[in-house]
């Protein structure tokens, strides 16, 4: 059993709850007993352009050819009018910041990445999209400021997604 398994069980006897204190705030946490390991798998075939654009360092949406709705992350089929013509539009990348938030207590399997910020930023192209923005100080954020959407590397996975930088 891990550490933390031992700390739980250790709470059990003493309070007769899961609870721990949290490392950073002090504040108490309630620890579920069972482990719960998750990986999923998705078919990609129908979306393999946004896949071979992050490598290229392009960031894709689909927009449906009947009604023209719009699709961030994109998208095969357009659920309004249930066609399959989609046509695939490069982001320029310029955006304005609606929202964000700083991660700082972070899910088990996001633990060894620093604190971080989530942010939704409204595309020129008309789609909304939710990204980590990488910024130095997030004193720095603002209403409104204006952000870019570029390919990045998650390190230290080394996988390719995307994500916003402050223009």
């Amino acid at each position: 059993m891990s550490d933390l398994g031992e700390i739980v069980k250790k709470s059990i006897k003493e309070k007769g709850l899961p609870l721990i204190e949290e490392a950073k705030t002090k504040l108490p946490l309630y620890v579920s007993v069972r482990e719960l390991p998750l990986r999923f798998q998705f078919g990609t075939a129908k979306i393999q352009k946004f896949f071979e654009g992050l490598k290229e360092g392009k960031v894709y949406m689909t927009q449906c050819k009947k009604c023209g709705e719009k699709f961030f992350p994109p998208q095969a089929d357009c659920p309004k009018c249930r066609e399959s013509d989609m046509d695939w539009i490069p982001l320029r990348g310029e955006g304005e910041l609606l929202t964000c938030t700083m991660i700082i207590v972070k899910p088990s399997t996001y633990a060894h990445y620093d604190n971080y910020v989530v942010a939704i930023a409204q595309m020129k192209e008309g789609v909304k999209v939710l990204a980590w923005l990488k910024i130095d100080d997030p004193r720095k954020i603002k209403p409104k400021m204006k952000v870019r959407l570029t390919t990045v590397e998650r390190e230290p996975e080394g996988f390719i997604t995307y994500g916003f930088v402050p223009i």
